[in-house]
């Protein structure tokens, strides 16, 4: 069936006015009136064909048409259109405009075509039957149009779309498997006190290290969901590649070599400078992959200013800095190229890659408010660029405040000095039942009283009762209900300002904006350590107090 979601110039689908035409004189011998000299001078590219002549040549084409294909008009004259056909186009399409000239009506449609240096462009054609006055078919009429920017940014849009409904699902998933490996990690710690012998001692290691890869998967899963929480600062790239060059020469090893191609005077931009670093390494990585046989890795660095072009770049206009690798490897089919950045897809053997790094450097990128592009093609290698916006601008990225520093783990640690014989008392909320479990299992062994509820509403109801002390809210980001553990935290401190809070998620989104209002905030995330928690729990209980005004200005914000 033709395309009828084709670009109409009237802003509506044909009715009448490209069905078919009629004339009064046919040939095409006089072109001195106006109407030639209109279907000349138009912007709109234009053919007649022949369908009486064999193999329905081209009996006419405007200078439009010629600017359009690349082609002179003694290159067009005579030739059937499929000469502007090539690996690529559709050959379904092919046939539904073969069977609109059997048939002698009308079809609009797109079609994938090539100009005359081999650059492929979109087309949106218009084609029609043209009759003389007595019905006899003379010229099938066709209007062209390039429509190769649109169908650019409808696949962008779509890939974008797609990327961030995997993104969702994925963060989605990350959660909820951070709530299973914490209990699994936490009930496998729990039992390490009572497990004895060779045997039973080496399965409980390999469960726990199998529960530390999941972790870090799912940390890998976070990045690309975009929900890592990052530390912007003002970075210069070209020094840190310099720094970070040790590095990546040792991981590409001898049979590869590494150039640089640093601009001077780039200006800085603010980025995470550690998750920089990693992003730099898996692409380089994947670069080292693609040349088994050896070869030279670029890095190169510029500034890129972003006016009228912006829009192809799917950025705001700006001052942008450029971060580009490239490798003389085989380089990727299109359609690889379009899913190179989805999570777990990869063209490796089994066992040599999860499919996640260009995943894990998009989420990145994108959280700095960047983008990623992929230059590729078969036989000439692939460029991977990431772009950053320039300058220290306070917007450039979404950072949580680091969190509050904490001494360092020790084998048996302890609590914080309670008050006098009263062990201090700490208000659990997860909506996790085993999480909750676990919780109040590690507290208490740590020696604290603990107090559950397993959504905000039970928290309010324990926090308002008489002669209830409550030192510090544990509590979970993400919960269901009217109300998380953000805006859990906020009614909390308008009723007790002084109250330390430690949240807990396995989702980690950044909390707040400023430091201001993270002020008296801190974060662990799962799974986490019976060491880790009382850590965490110690550094809260100990921040110095900060008076607060009843309203902390955070917004409701749904888990």
């Amino acid at each position: 069936m033709p395309d009828h979601s084709s670009f109409s110039p009237t802003g509506s689908h044909g009715i009448r006015h490209w069905q078919e035409g009629t004339v009064s004189e046919p040939g095409l011998d006089q072109r001195g009136n106006v109407f030639f000299a209109a279907i000349e001078m138009t912007r709109m590219p234009m053919i007649l064909t022949d369908p009486n002549l064999p193999d329905n040549p081209i009996v006419f084409a405007n200078r439009a048409f010629q600017d359009l294909t690349g082609y002179e008009e003694e290159e067009i004259a005579g030739r059937n259109c499929r000469f502007l056909q090539g690996a690529n186009t559709d050959r379904e399409t092919v046939r539904e405009l073969r069977e609109a000239v059997v048939a002698r009506t009308a079809i609009q449609t797109e079609i994938l075509n090539y100009k005359r240096d081999g650059t492929p462009f979109w087309n949106a054609l218009y084609m029609g039957p043209v009759f003389d006055q007595d019905g006899k078919l003379l010229y099938f009429f066709a209007s062209q149009l390039d429509i190769t920017k649109r169908r650019g940014s409808e696949a962008a849009f779509r890939q974008a779309q797609k990327m961030e409904a995997i993104g969702q699902l994925t963060a989605g998933l990350a959660h909820d498997f951070n709530n299973l490996l914490q209990v699994v990690a936490g009930n496998l710690e729990l039992l390490e006190s009572h497990v004895e012998g060779e045997k039973p001692v080496r399965l409980l290691d390999t469960a726990s290290r199998a529960v530390e890869r999941g972790a870090r998967l799912t940390k890998q899963l976070l990045a690309f969901a975009r929900k890592t929480r990052l530390e912007p600062k003002p970075t210069n790239l070209n020094s840190l590649i310099i720094e970070f060059g040790d590095m990546l020469s040792s991981t590409v090893g001898g049979s590869v070599d590494i150039q640089f191609n640093l601009k001077p005077r780039t200006p800085p931009c603010l980025v995470d400078p550690v998750h920089l670093e990693m992003a730099l390494l898996n692409v380089v990585i994947n670069a080292r992959d693609a040349m088994p046989k050896g070869g030279t890795v670029t890095i190169k660095t510029a500034p890129l200013r972003l006016n009228g072009d912006a829009g192809s770049h799917h950025l705001p206009p700006g001052d942008y800095v450029a971060l580009a690798i490239t490798d003389e490897g085989e380089g990727m089919p299109p359609h690889v190229v379009e899913r190179a950045m989805e999570p777990f897809f990869t063209t490796k053997e089994t066992g040599k890659g999860t499919g996640l790094g260009l995943a894990m450097v998009h989420g990145f990128v994108q959280q700095s408010l960047g983008k990623l592009e992929i230059d590729s093609e078969l036989g000439r290698g692939t460029t991977v660029r990431m772009l950053f916006p320039a300058g220290a601008s306070p917007d450039a990225a979404t950072a949580a405040p680091k969190p509050a520093p904490v001494p360092s783990t020790v084998a048996r640690p302890q609590p914080v000095e309670p008050r006098g014989s009263v062990a201090q008392t700490i208000l659990v909320v997860e909506d996790s039942e085993d999480v909750l479990v676990l919780a109040r299992e590690y507290l208490t062994a740590l020696g604290y009283a603990v107090l559950t509820a397993g959504n905000a509403d039970e928290a309010l109801q324990v926090l308002s009762a008489e002669n209830t002390r409550i030192d510090l809210l544990f509590t979970d980001l993400i919960m269901p209900g009217g109300m998380n553990g953000l805006a859990l935290a906020e009614r909390v401190r308008a009723m007790h300002p002084d109250l330390p809070v430690l949240f807990t998620t396995g989702y980690n989104e950044d909390l707040v904006t400023d430091g201001q209002r993270a002020a008296g905030m801190d974060l662990i995330g799962k799974p986490y350590r019976r060491t880790e928690l009382a850590d965490r729990v110690n550094a809260a209980l100990n921040r110095p107090k900060i008076r607060r005004a009843p309203h902390l200005g955070i917004g409701h914000k749904e888990g």
